[in-house]
């Protein structure tokens, strides 16, 4: 087992040094952004659909809330936002917004949300570009885990919450697209 290399040392990568190391990461509940975004959303894998194929499948269909990915949530951290069970929530951070069905759970820790990868992305116009069916990806960070390995770092953000009180738009993700008439011959 190699503890130390003097090849990656040599690169003289900030990000990542000849050996393992802490380094904490810019968005965490400890971070100073936490006070504007106090909840950590942690993104993972589906089990209704693999990522996002058969996203538009009857058995992912029927875990959505309102077709809305659901987002799961401490009861406690719920109770402090007044929000319920299956209300429909809008998920923000300064890099994007979406919209979520809240399912509670007491078995996720206490200013931590989590919600699935792979809902297709349906960003609304007329909402300002509100993806309205429930992608996390709206939400994280398009970096890699350091220039050396460029692994994925996606699936980790802060973000705030709130209820999305008004007219629901459509998710349209799913639907056929529309015919383009044909040229007159």
């Amino acid at each position: 087992m190699e503890l130390y290399s003097e090849t990656i040392a040599g690169f003289g990568y900030d990000e990542i040094g000849g050996h393992a190391r802490w380094q904490a990461p810019e968005e965490y509940l400890g971070a100073p952004l936490a006070a504007r975004f106090p909840l950590h959303l942690l993104s993972y894998q589906p089990a209704t659909r693999l990522h996002g194929q058969l996203d538009p499948g009857r058995v992912a269909a029927a875990d959505k809330i309102q077709g809305r990915e659901p987002l799961l949530m401490h009861p406690q951290d719920a109770t402090a936002r007044g929000l319920r069970n299956g209300d429909i929530l809008r998920v923000f951070n300064d890099r994007g917004a979406c919209l979520a069905g809240l399912r509670l759970s007491e078995g996720i820790r206490r200013g931590v949300v989590a919600m699935a990868t792979g809902a297709w992305w349906d960003p609304s116009p007329e909402q300002g570009g509100l993806d309205v069916h429930g992608n996390p990806n709206v939400l994280t960070r398009d970096i890699g885990t350091s220039r050396l390995g460029q692994g994925s770092a996606a699936q980790s953000c802060l973000v705030e919450v709130e209820r999305f009180d008004g007219a629901l738009p459509a998710v349209t993700v799913h639907d056929a697209p529309r015919p383009v008439a044909e040229p007159a011959a």
